[in-house]
């Protein structure tokens, strides 16, 4: 039996290896399986009630050395009671920022992070700069060191030379991370270009209700073969996201490895994920002064997004990103090895061993 285990104190439905192959999974429960079933560790989801495999309810089990608490500091206190013989790991998939309201969050459970010395688990270096500046405004840096373990991507994903529909965009991520201003954006796209399609998905954790448009196509909740089946063959994942920084973007990476270029803002980590100038447009000063609006990411979101965008020349750039794209410019992209999911599970051995 593994003595390494995740604790998932925060997950809606208990989820396990066989969720991620039937159904639609968010990226961080989706993330968690990969790396547990990698490691051959145990899973103790807070409201799962009996065990299917590794994947049990919570008990106590001093044989526990080490666990990794998803997401929630305020989980620590009852994961030292279980296991406590264990070293305990924060997995953090969210931003946190000095002030922000997350890092207060955090900064109530600062004497626990300080006592259990707990090593604070982060999904990229963009990320982790944010969470060490954090630390340090908690005053428990010293204590609780951060590091970066990028999210995985299954070994197996590559480009297999599927046809690529030129007219056909994809947006497959939560409606939340800027689905309303991406459906804006396809207008002006659609106006320059009446034939161009975009397929809509979603993974299943957010329910938004959105205009029905021409040209748009709504998939819902898929499971990832029939996601990865409609992001190769487009022209490339539409995602012009500067609503929520992405600390990782699991979207991103796996468009990436299918060979499907992505189209987005230097927003969170995506510049750090793709790799690519190409597919990643700056955010102009304008937006800047909308600076704070939501969590600090630059945007005017709640003051007409669209109507900025327009004003700004925005959906212009877009319209002749596709354009260049169509006309032969589409950047050639595949795998990165340093989210295969080999790479990673060997990241988290050394950083759980050390």
């Amino acid at each position: 039996m593994s003595a390494i285990l995740f604790f998932d104190p925060v997950c809606g439905r208990p989820y396990d290896s066989e969720t991620l192959r039937r159904e639609a999974m968010g990226g961080t429960e989706a993330t968690v399986v990969r790396v547990a079933d990698a490691l051959g560790a145990l899973v103790v989801q807070h409201n799962r009630v009996s065990a299917s495999g590794r994947y049990l309810p919570p008990r106590r089990d001093p044989a526990i050395t080490r666990v990794i608490v998803n997401r929630d500091s305020r989980a620590l206190t009852a994961v030292r009671e279980l296991y406590p013989n264990a070293r305990i790991h924060l997995w953090l998939h969210d931003r946190v920022r000095p002030r922000s309201k997350r890092a207060r969050r955090l900064a109530a459970d600062a004497r626990t992070l300080r006592e259990l010395a707990v090593r604070v688990i982060c999904v990229s270096d963009t990320q982790r700069h944010a969470v060490e500046a954090a630390l340090r405004w908690m005053r428990v840096d010293d204590r609780v060191p951060a590091f970066t373990i990028y999210n995985p991507i299954d070994d197996g994903l590559q480009p297999d030379g599927s046809p690529v529909d030129e007219s056909k965009l994809v947006f497959l991520s939560s409606p939340n991370k800027g689905l309303k201003f991406a459906l804006d954006a396809f207008r002006a796209v659609r106006g320059a270009m009446p034939d161009m399609r975009l397929v809509v998905g979603n993974p299943g954790y957010k329910a938004y209700d959105v205009a029905r448009l021409e040209g748009v196509e709504y998939l819902g909740a898929q499971p990832q073969q029939r996601i990865h089946a409609e992001v190769r063959t487009a022209l490339c994942t539409f995602f012009p996201n500067f609503v929520i920084p992405e600390t990782f973007g699991l979207v991103l990476a796996e468009s990436r490895a299918l060979g499907t270029p992505v189209l987005t803002h230097d927003c969170g980590a995506a510049l750090e994920v793709l790799a690519d100038p190409a597919q990643v447009l700056p955010v102009s000063a304008a937006k800047r002064v909308y600076e704070g609006l939501l969590g600090g990411c630059p945007i005017g979101w709640r003051r007409g997004p669209a109507r900025l965008a327009a004003g700004m020349g925005l959906f212009d750039v877009y319209v002749e990103r596709i354009q260049a794209w169509r006309a032969g410019g589409r950047p050639v992209t595949g795998p990165d090895p340093r989210f295969r999911l080999s790479a990673v599970a060997q990241r988290w051995r050394e950083v759980l061993a050390a």
